[in-house]
Parts: C-alpha cells; sequence; structure tokens
C-alpha cells in the first residue's frame, strides 16, 4: 500500500460516554466531538503530560473536546467534572491510539 492512501482530512467524530457510572450520574450518554486526526505533537503533549502535569493536560484536553460544531467545550472560565474529565481524556486517547 502507498502511504499516501492513509493520507485524510481530520474528521469532526462524535464520542459518546456511555459507561454503566456515567448513565447511573447523568441518567442518559454523554456526547461530545474531537478530530479523528490530530498532529502527533498534540498526542504526545496529552500523552506525556498524563499524571505528571495536570495543567498540561488539561489544557491540551481543551483543544481536544468540541461541541457539534467544532467549538472548544472548554475555555479559561469553564470546566467539566473531574469524574466526566478523566472519562473524556480515556475516551479521546482510546480513538487518537489507534
Amino acid at each position: 500500500m502507498d502511504l499516501t492512501q492513509l493520507v485524510a482530512k481530520p474528521q469532526l467524530v462524535k464520542l459518546i460516554l456511555d459507561d454503566e457510572e456515567t448513565i447511573n450520574s447523568y441518567n442518559e450518554p454523554i456526547e461530545f466531538y474531537t478530530y479523528d486526526r490530530q498532529p502527533l505533537d498534540t498526542f504526545l503533549k496529552l500523552s506525556n503530560s498524563l499524571g505528571v502535569d495536570q495543567t498540561a493536560s488539561i489544557e491540551t484536553l481543551k483543544t481536544l473536546v468540541l461541541d457539534k460544531d467544532g467549538n472548544p467545550v472548554m475555555n479559561d472560565d469553564t470546566t467539566l467534572p473531574i469524574r466526566i474529565m478523566i472519562r473524556v481524556m480515556a475516551k479521546v486517547m482510546d480513538l487518537l491510539g489507534k
């Protein structure tokens, strides 16, 4: 296979948190969006900062967690509940790691 066959523009994809704990806490799945492809440096920033630099992890995550129009969900004034943020981070890392 020619490597050029794997090149594509990033697509906005919906991710769903539908684990038992999320459903029990919020009575429904939680949806958010991200791009299916990210620059390698973004992925590395997030993976390298996990458990080491929480501020860097959150700042990187802010650029990855989007609404249906591709706009960031979090900003300097807003954030997600920590339990949801951890699940969101895991879901994004799982997608990007594939």
